[in-house]
């Protein structure tokens, strides 16, 4: 992976500017680990497809976002020490994982939630330990698995998504896997990501489906 301190990330990272006086604040945990199902025995992750991530999808009871795959992560606490330990504790308990085997790389620039009036840090991490995972809350989470990022770079998993909000349209990068299909927020970070890393192939963006 690139030096995470030395990503560029483009503008449209921060997507929507919002009030950091009235918005509330969050973090999410990306957090990239190793194949396994994919690597011989005790090669080293040293490409994108080697790798996976961390993904969650929202329970469908939810108020903000149902059934929509997220990041591990939520609303920071007064208790958190910071964002990172923020998007650590969150996903421990959405997801059950062990902090202390992760190893977080650095904190990115916040990105606005205007929908949800969160304004959310992503924390990128490596999980140099990894622990079993699943849903811990039924009423938070529908699922939680673990996406080969060679899967969520395939042009033919690609998509644009076209959802309706406040009676307008808007369009968002989608990438469909077997589990669920990745749009929204966490669509549109996963898109910024790759692209700032230099991952993305070409793909068909005049291809569009509406929201799953």
């Amino acid at each position: 992976m690139k030096d995470a301190d030395s990503l560029d990330l483009p503008t449209a990272w921060r997507l929507r500017i919002l009030n950091p006086k009235k918005a509330r604040r969050a973090a999410v945990l990306i957090l990239f680990g190793t194949a396994d199902d994919h690597l011989a025995p005790g090669h080293p992750a040293t490409a994108p497809a080697d790798l996976d991530l961390l993904l969650v999808q929202r329970a469908d009871s939810l108020n903000n976002h149902p059934g929509q795959v997220a990041f591990p992560g939520g609303a920071i606490d007064p208790g958190d020490a910071d964002e990172r330990a923020a998007a650590l504790r969150e996903a421990q308990e959405e997801t059950g994982l062990e902090p202390s085997g992760v190893e977080v790389l650095c904190a990115l620039p916040e990105v606005g939630l205007p929908y949800s009036n969160f304004l959310v840090t992503p924390v990128l991490g490596w999980w140099l330990l990894p622990t079993p995972v699943g849903v811990v809350d039924e009423g938070e989470s529908a699922q939680v698995f673990r996406a080969p990022v060679r899967d969520l770079l395939n042009p033919a998993n690609r998509r644009t998504v076209a959802f309706q909000r406040g009676g307008s349209t808007g369009l968002s990068p989608g990438f469909v896997l077997p589990e669920a299909t990745v749009w929204g927020f966490t669509g549109m970070l996963l898109s910024s990501l790759f692209d700032a890393l230099g991952w993305t192939e070409p793909w068909d963006e005049s291809l569009v489906i509406p929201p799953p």
